[in-house]
């Protein structure tokens, strides 16, 4: 089983939609027996809440339910997810601060990544927080998450060999 970690400032905006999309992803390629994932947030400003609601409103026009209560990253993720992917390079360099402080190393090469890093589209940019926004932005990130959640299952089924 391939373990993956979706994390975000909050885990109430991007890292929901991006585990909810992706979950569709994998389970649309028919991999739900070899790949799960989970999402978590850098801070733990909304532990236990579900996500917004503006993120559960787009979710739901895709037929995705979100029903993940927000959790914060912890020393336990680096041991139980064999992938672990930040919306953007703030909280990519805090969950390689976080790692370090957890298990005295830095993540292995090829375990951490920037969900952006998997978008043709890409700007330069990480996901964008949506959180100060409006329902239009919420849209935008499901669009980029679900981009980029092609391109990452892909790269899963090249390095795992899972055809």
């Amino acid at each position: 089983m391939i373990n993956v970690l979706f994390v975000c400032l909050g885990n109430i905006c991007r890292s929901p939609l991006a585990e909810g999309a992706f979950r569709e992803l994998v389970a649309h390629r028919g991999l739900t027996e070899k790949i799960t994932c989970d999402s978590a947030g850098t801070h733990g400003y909304h532990i236990g809440a579900l996500p917004d609601r503006r993120a559960r409103r787009v979710a739901a026009d895709y037929g995705i339910q979100l029903s993940h209560c927000a959790r914060k990253l912890c020393s336990d993720d680096f041991a139980n997810f064999d992938y672990i992917v930040a919306m953007d390079e703030s909280n990519l360099e805090h969950i390689q601060t976080q790692s370090y402080r957890s298990t005295g190393f830095y993540p292995e090469e090829g375990r951490i990544f920037s969900f952006r890093d998997f978008d043709h589209q890409a700007d330069g940019n990480g996901v964008p927080d949506p959180y100060y926004e409006d329902i239009a932005a919420f849209e935008n990130v499901y669009q980029i998450v679900t981009r980029c959640g092609e391109q990452f299952l892909e790269y899963l089924i090249k390095e795992h060999n899972l055809v």
